[in-house]
């Protein structure tokens, strides 16, 4: 199971492109903080289970986990020092409403069931839940593709480690015996493997730029998805016509 926890690695560190380009352009631009929220949310209930599963049978969900937590607090930290004033704000509130108020619930309502066994099955079934909600979040990103032709902002390096990763998860599920584990990945393993395949069908399809789809309009798996890629759309694209590198007009694990 450590070749899944360097799959799982791999993809916290997709992002790091778009981190520099904050960082050496000292702004945030048109990137949103909810893709790294939500992948620090889940990392935080996801490690909350491994701890719960306690050793030997959590150590592999607690270690990359922690790792994510770390990742994730760090883009974070970035984001809000290069933000302009109202998206730092509204970064703020989420964070703390979302990642410690919504956790913080979770923690002191679990910690009312008697017994470990029965607070491993809840907070298994709200991991499982949550999961399920993110794996779904591709049907955007597949219904873009499907309408401009174009699989600019669904790379196939991103979608084929989410994919791996999905399949050395739900092994790892299946082998301990984890219905929470493994039942999602099965979700993220299928919509992985509808992007390859779109991917495939539109590699070479002639780009339609849709010019008023928003960056901001964009369910926050769609948005991480843009984020990743846009890095190397400025440093590879220098060549094409900046109608077509508008990054602010068209626009990312356990």
């Amino acid at each position: 199971m450590v070749l899944g926890n360097i799959v799982s690695f791999l993809v916290y560190l997709a992002p790091l492109p778009t981190f520099y380009r904050i960082f050496r352009k000292k702004s945030t631009e048109g990137f949103q903080a909810i893709p790294y929220s939500v992948a620090l949310f889940s990392a935080m209930l996801t490690l909350y289970y491994g701890i719960l599963k306690g050793l030997p049978n959590g150590v592999m969900i607690i270690t990359i986990n922690s790792i994510g937590c770390a990742i994730e607090s760090i883009y974070l930290i970035v984001f809000l020092i290069y933000a302009p004033g109202k998206v730092r704000i509204y970064t703020i509130k989420l964070l703390v409403l979302f990642n410690m108020g919504a956790y913080g619930l979770i923690l002191l309502s679990t910690s009312f069931v008697g017994k470990i066994s029965q607070r491993v099955t809840v907070v298994g079934w709200i991991c499982a839940v949550f999961s399920v909600c993110v794996f779904a979040a591709p049907l955007s990103i597949i219904r873009l593709v499907i309408k401009t032709r174009s699989v600019e902002y669904m790379p196939f390096a991103l979608s084929f480690c989410l994919t791996l990763c999905a399949v050395m998860w739900f092994f790892y599920g299946l082998l301990v015996n984890d219905f929470f584990i493994a039942s999602p990945n099965i979700l993220g393993f299928l919509f992985g493997i509808a992007q390859m395949i779109l991917y495939l069908v539109f590699k070479n399809s002639k780009k339609e730029v849709l010019p008023e789809f928003k960056l901001q309009e964009m369910p926050p798996n769609v948005a991480a998805q843009a984020n990743a890629v846009q890095e190397a759309t400025v440093i590879n694209g220098n060549n094409i016509p900046s109608s077509e590198r508008n990054n602010n007009d068209v626009t990312m694990i356990v």
